[in-house]
């Protein structure tokens, strides 16, 4: 007697497949493309096709099904993503309300800004901007440097003065 083969519009067999693929393929999507195209929701979405399709599909072959829908998916959502930015780039305003000198003024004062964050010590550099540029507390920086919270104030103290004594009207709140 001849077994039958599994048939994946049956709830168990679904689930099965599920059950072994379904980190493979996240997997997949995450060291292959990243963040960028959210790989759990391209699973998702290749196991729904995989569910739509379950008559056509073939239980040995739902393996490559799977990694073949949620590869396209995520390879027309990059192509799309260029398409945007495309878009994007060509429809950009070439105008702007501000003055030629605050422009230039702007321009000088960014320059001074780089100048003087590269004179400062790698170790206040580092404190400084992951303070005031993305907003970490100390305990956050000190947990993340390996060093205790004094040292980060004191880092982000003298970087601080620094900057001051290099640059006019500099403020940071």
């Amino acid at each position: 007697m001849q077994k039958q083969p599994d048939n994946i519009c049956e709830t168990h067999v679904f689930e099965r497949i599920y059950n072994k693929y379904s980190k493979n393929l996240h997997d997949y999507l995450y060291y292959r493309y990243g963040t960028r195209i959210n790989p759990n929701d391209k699973a998702q979405e290749a196991f729904v096709k995989l569910w739509k399709n379950c008559k056509t599909v073939n239980v040995n072959k739902a393996k490559s099904y799977l990694f073949t829908v949620a590869n396209n998916m995520a390879l027309n959502d990059i192509k799309h993503q260029k398409v945007v930015l495309n878009y994007q780039k060509q429809h950009n305003k070439n105008h702007t309300n501000e003055t030629p000198e605050f422009l230039m003024e702007q321009t000088q004062f960014l320059e001074e800004y780089k100048n003087a964050l590269a004179s400062l010590t790698e170790e206040q550099r580092v404190a400084f901007l992951l303070n005031k540029a993305e907003g970490k507390k100390h305990a956050e920086i000190a947990e993340q440097l390996g060093v205790t919270n004094k040292v980060v104030e004191y880092r982000i103290y003298t970087a601080f003065k620094k900057l001051k004594e290099s640059l006019e009207n500099f403020n940071i709140k």
